[in-house]
């Protein structure tokens, strides 16, 4: 008999869709439209905050084309959670202008795919990187990025494919390749997949999440290719919306554009690293076994991106390649070093978190022990900023994939907020300078100095000095400008030729300097 993977269950899904009967909307006198909105605006914001259940998530998004025109997503601890949410609706003065074309119910879950410790109960076995992930698996959040796409799937039963045929270790090996095409995506699309498996007609329900909605077709096109989906895949109807927050009901009523104002746009004009060379992807999924995660929801279809660690794949973009060199024969004139084009042929992806820095110390610690265990590893810090409360983390590797597979598990860490190389403007990063240890005081106090100039400058938004929490002798420069032009201005100055011809007396070798357009 056939190996059936073991699961385990976490919160209850609803996707539920609603269509709007306008011209019931149009006619209705003014004041029960009115109710109407004020109602809804209510039951969204009440859900949001979670105000009807002891935990999960709720959030709208409006929906284009025939098939609905907005949908409500929640995440509850229970069955029972999620069908008081879906009656709770039904008691506004909203839902008479609303018809449920379809819905969807499922429940989060992972699978054994991800930890045999895990289902064998050896929790003390597995390291704290893989049971934040399952946390995370079994109790997502909704993020906020902009677009959402849903769509139900199943694994083809067919006399000649047959998913539940394949024995336990192909099914897994086919996952790992799968899951290999959406660690590319990573920082790009979040994903939440849970079964269906004896709820609803398909067999599990898949929600993504990105800012650029080209991201969720390319992904999605890309995946078809591989022979989970090639041969085994099959998909019920897909629905792609935006989401908008509960006080914007109205306008997207009155047919205005929603958001009103940007939904959760904020500027992070944080450092935008490079590292030694590009800086490359990760997402949630992780892959192997012992430590290696498959992925999650069962056989489901498993896509790149978890967490918001962001990705930022640039290796095979020739025009930041140019940029690139023009920016480095710049300060080759200038007789500054800046690194070769992949930074000596390694590859480091940055995370940045505003947890406490023993606390994401403790969780890297763990993580780097597995690293270890890979000849591509090269190395795994915790740096923290020297006069604010920012952390970051960054791993180097000997090549672009195990840098993005790295990242997926870094991404589950406490307190991400964002991942180099998704800032606006442009970042600049002096990457490991090792300073001699006598002259540590000296080399802090200078960075002080250059960076009160470097407030007063037009196009600057921050520079942060980051020192490693195991070696003070190893730091790097994190800046953030603008525009290329700004940054350039101040390597030109006299300041920073001074600093430089200063440098080479206190540092133990020749500092980086690595740039992303």
């Amino acid at each position: 008999m056939v190996e059936a993977p073991q699961t385990d269950e976490g919160w209850f899904a609803l996707h539920d869709f609603r269509t709007v009967d306008w011209d019931a909307w149009r006619d209705a006198p003014e004041h029960e439209r009115r109710r109407a909105i004020e109602e809804g605006v209510a039951y969204l914001d009440a859900h949001e905050a979670v105000e009807d259940a002891e935990a999960g998530a709720s959030a709208v998004f409006s929906v284009l084309g025939h098939k609905a025109d907005f949908v409500v997503v929640h995440f509850r601890p229970t069955l029972d959670d999620v069908s008081r949410a879906e009656r709770q609706f039904e008691q506004t003065a909203l839902a008479a202008f609303t018809e449920q074309p379809t819905s969807y119910v499922s429940v989060t879950e992972v699978s054994g795919y991800v930890s045999d410790d895990y289902f064998e109960g050896n929790e003390e076995d597995i390291d704290t990187g893989l049971l934040r992930y399952i946390e995370g698996k079994l109790k997502p959040d909704i993020p906020e990025d902009t677009y959402m796409s849903f769509y139900p799937m199943s694994k083809r039963r067919g006399e000649e494919h047959n998913w539940y045929d394949l024995s336990f270790d192909e099914r897994r090996d086919l996952m790992s390749t799968h899951g290999d095409t959406g660690r590319k995506y990573a920082g790009k699309i979040k994903q939440v997949i849970a079964s269906s498996v004896g709820f609803d007609d398909h067999e599990w329900g898949v929600t993504l999440f990105g800012d650029d909605p080209t991201d969720i077709k390319d992904i999605v096109y890309e995946m078809r290719f591989d022979e989970v989906s090639s041969k085994y895949g099959e998909f019920g109807q897909f629905y792609v919306g935006r989401r908008f927050p509960p006080s914007d009901l109205g306008a997207f009523l009155a047919g205005d554009g929603v958001p009103t104002s940007e939904f959760g746009d904020e500027s992070h004009h944080g450092a935008h690293a490079h590292s030694e060379g590009g800086h490359h992807g990760g997402d949630g999924h992780h892959h192997g076994e012992g430590g290696h995660h498959h992925g999650e929801g069962g056989d489901g279809h498993h896509h790149g991106g978890e967490s918001d660690d962001g990705g930022h794949h640039d290796d095979d973009d020739g025009g930041d390649e140019a940029a690139d060199e023009d920016i480095r024969g710049q300060l080759e004139d200038l007789n500054i070093y800046a690194g070769t084009p992949h930074g000596e042929d390694v590859y480091a992806t940055v995370l940045y978190s505003e947890a406490d820095a023993d606390e994401v110390f403790d969780e890297v610690e763990g993580l780097r022990g597995n690293f270890d265990h890979y000849p591509t590893h090269v190395k795994t810090a915790v740096y923290e900023a020297n006069e604010r409360g920012r952390v970051a983390v960054v791993s180097i590797w000997e090549t672009a994939s195990a840098a993005e597979t790295a990242a997926g598990f870094l991404s589950e860490l406490p307190g991400i907020v964002e991942r180099a190389g998704e800032e606006s403007g442009f970042g600049t990063m002096g990457m490991f300078y090792t300073v001699k240890s006598e002259h540590r005081g000296d080399f802090v106090e200078k960075f002080g100095t250059v960076g009160g100039l470097l407030e007063e400058m037009d196009g600057h938004f921050d520079t942060d000095l980051m020192v490693n929490v195991e070696d003070e002798d190893d730091m790097f420069i994190a800046s953030q400008w603008r525009s290329q032009d700004d940054a350039m201005e101040f390597f030109r100055s006299d300041a920073f030729r001074d600093t430089v011809q200063w440098g080479r007396d206190v540092l133990a070798d020749r500092p980086r300097h690595v740039f992303l357009a």
